[in-house]
This record gives C-alpha cells, sequence and structure tokens, in this order.
C-alpha cells in the first residue's frame, strides 16, 4: 500500500480535479483549484521537488478522477515468458503501457506487444485485474488498475521497439532484473499458472 501521505494527497486531487469538472459556484471553483495548489506544494515539498515539476507529477487532467489503466501481455513459448527491456530504467518488464482512449483493453495490449517486441499476438484471457496499490509495486502517485492478459503469438518476429532495447523469452527460474514499477516477481509467476492452466478464474483486488 502507498504510504498515508501519498494516498491523502491523491484523494485531495481527485476530489479537487471533480470539484473543477462539476462545480458551478465561482467561489467553489476557487477553492477547488487553490486546493490544487496546495496538492502541488505538498508533492513538491515532500518529494525535495520545484512546484513545476510537482504540476507534471499530476499532469492537472481534468473531468471526474479515475484510476489509469496499466495493461501486460503476458506471451509464452516453449515453458518461457515475454519480457522486453525498458530503455528507461534497463530493467525487464511484461510488454504493456497505458490504455489509449478509443481502445477496448485488449486492444491496447496487443498493440502494446507490437509496439515494444515486434510479435503480433491474440489475447486469449483475462487473467487477472489488480490494483497496483495492493500489489507490493514502488509508491506512484497515481492510482492504476494493472491488467493482465495470456496472448498468443500468431505472428511477427521479435524486435525491440522505440520504448524498448531488447527482447526475450525466459525460464521462470531465471528472470532477469525486473523494473518493479512495471511488473512483480509474484505477477509473473503467477501468469505462468495462469498459462499452464487456463481453466483458472481471473485474479482480481
Amino acid at each position: 500500500m502507498p504510504p498515508l501521505w501519498l494516498e491523502q494527497l491523491r484523494r485531495l486531487q481527485a476530489l479537487a480535479q471533480t470539484g473543477l469538472q462539476y462545480g458551478r459556484d465561482a467561489y467553489d471553483l476557487e477553492r477547488y483549484a487553490a486546493i490544487l495548489d496546495s496538492v502541488d506544494a505538498l508533492v513538491a515539498a515532500l518529494g525535495g521537488l520545484s512546484i513545476e515539476a510537482a504540476r507534471e507529477v499530476f499532469v492537472r487532467e481534468t473531468g471526474y478522477a479515475t484510476p489509469k489503466i496499466d495493461v501486460r501481455g503476458a506471451v509464452f513459448d516453449a515453458g518461457r515468458i515475454l519480457l522486453v527491456r525498458e530503455r528507461a530504467d534497463g530493467l525487464w518488464t511484461l510488454p504493456g503501457g497505458w490504455a489509449d482512449v478509443g481502445e477496448s483493453p485488449a486492444e491496447a495490449v496487443a498493440k502494446e506487444v507490437r509496439e515494444e517486441s515486434g510479435l503480433e499476438v491474440r489475447v486469449a484471457k483475462l487473467a487477472a485485474l489488480w490494483d497496483r496499490d495492493r500489489q507490493g509495486h514502488p509508491p506512484n502517485p497515481h492510482h492504476i488498475y494493472k491488467v493482465f492478459f495470456i496472448c498468443d503469438v500468431v505472428g511477427g518476429a521479435a524486435a525491440a521497439g522505440a520504448e524498448t532495447s531488447d527482447v526475450g523469452f525466459f525460464p521462470p527460474d531465471a528472470l532477469p532484473p525486473l523494473s518493479l514499477g512495471r511488473v512483480t516477481p509474484a505477477q509473473i509467476r503467477r501468469m505462468f499458472e495462469h498459462h499452464q492452466d487456463p481453466s483458472l478464474p481471473t485474479d482480481f483486488e
């Protein structure tokens, strides 16, 4: 779980963002904007950031505040799982990323796998829908749902992409250093279990 201060700042940011979307009274709108300014100041102070950098943490979205959606594709070959190496941190993860507006979750994960690994896949199963905060990841400013799919290769060839520097298949007992903000060893172990037993129900929470 995230530290209490981060959880409360998220809530304040979400309440103020939603208030700016639906508020009608001019004084209330000013108060919601002031709350967002206070959130920025607290993030800056607690994180050792400038106010400008703190504002980038939440990127001042508009509309009703909701969790972000991160999709991940578990692709297997001969008992090994596909991982890609992120250029951002040099560590390995399941291919995936943010779902874009206008895409279904399955479309989003198939696109991410193609862009990051070069492989064309068919989405076979929704394996897990997890709250990132409950999965042992490092804290993140955003509240995120992580959606994991089991995918079958239908074409393409393994190749790094714009955001990845390497692609490989790994057995469960020889995983490379993982990008823990994106995927955990426990999540990968669970994907192996779903691959080995397709009758398992979808995990959630």
